[in-house]
């Protein structure tokens, strides 16, 4: 039988090898494992992943047997180093977005960290939405300066309260029909947020996050949430810990929109963007195309700080 003519399903979660896929057009998960022939030679990285769509086979006992792992769309990777070479673990195969979650206040919006996420997302070509919480504890105005400019840069803000209700429509239609990953920092209410989203859902995801965040287990394992209406939601443990070690400094500007056009009309080719004249990107930064914080996030990341 060709690969083609098996099943086709989705893994929604995964665990110490065994992956739990969901046939198309149905609610219950079959426990599959890889066929013997995909694990032959050497591994450069994760084989199969949460997200993945796959081929398999329904074996006598119920189980399945995972014939072929289909080509993925986008993946959200770590690049784990070994000895023996770069190791690729795949976080999440198939993300439609990453939506990153950061309060207006209590605590404090923590933008250096959010700028980080952003180019994160953006080398991995995954596009990004970001979700401004607590809305109720600030002004408009106060918000609109904190995240207002992200929109300009290709980012769109969806302001929200779970205690207010506001938002959280606009927030469902987003997530709608998509697979997400959602990071951000403790204490913005991301728990809150899922569960007014639909009820249970913070709490199930929770559950997986603090279990990966432990660190001491070795079961340890990512999970698919499904949405009422269609859509998954993936809490993206492991997001905070994605390094950008195996990014050169000099690449970085490439993964800020506002930066990267200006870049090529720099006088030096080699230009640090810091000091040199005839600058582009501090011309742009004069000007006003570059605002100071983000040029900080900017100078920071490149510098290896967070």
């Amino acid at each position: 039988m060709h690969p083609s003519e098996f099943p086709t399903g989705l893994i929604i979660r995964a665990q110490s090898g065994f992956f739990f896929v969901l046939p198309a057009g149905t609610s219950q998960p079959i426990t599959c494992q890889l066929r013997g022939r995909l694990k032959q030679g050497r591994r450069e990285g994760d084989l199969a992943a949460v997200g993945d769509m796959v081929n398999f086979t329904l074996l006598a006992d119920g189980t399945g047997s995972i014939e072929e792992i289909l080509p993925r769309k986008s993946e959200i990777v770590r690049l784990d180093p070994r000895p023996q070479g770069e190791y690729r673990q795949i976080l999440l195969a198939n993300p439609d977005q990453a939506v990153f979650v950061f309060a207006c206040a209590s605590p404090a919006p923590r933008l250096r960290m959010l700028d980080r996420f952003l180019v994160i997302a953006e080398k991995q070509n995954v596009p990004a939405v970001i979700v401004a919480n607590k809305i109720d504890m600030v002004t408009p105005q106060a918000a609109n300066e904190i995240f207002g400019f992200y929109p300009g840069l290709g980012y769109p803000v969806i302001y929200t309260s779970a205690r207010e209700n506001i938002g959280l429509e606009q927030l469902k239609e987003t997530l709608q029909g998509k697979l997400s990953a959602f990071a951000g920092p403790s204490g913005v209410g991301k728990s809150s947020l899922m569960n007014a989203i639909q009820p249970g859902l913070g709490i199930a995801v929770g559950e997986v996050s603090s279990f990966n965040d432990k660190g001491k287990h070795t079961t340890n394992f990512r999970q698919l949430h499904p949405l009422e209406g269609g859509g998954w939601v993936a809490d993206a443990p492991g997001w905070k810990s994605l390094a950008l070690w195996d990014t050169e400094p000099e690449e970085i500007d490439a993964y800020f929109p506002e930066l990267a056009p200006l870049v090529e009309d720099c006088q030096f080719s080699d230009c640090s963007h810091i000091h040199e004249p005839g600058c582009a990107v501090l011309a742009g930064l004069k000007n006003g195309l570059v605002l100071p914080q983000r040029y900080d996030s900017y100078l920071r990341l490149k510098a290896g700080q967070e």
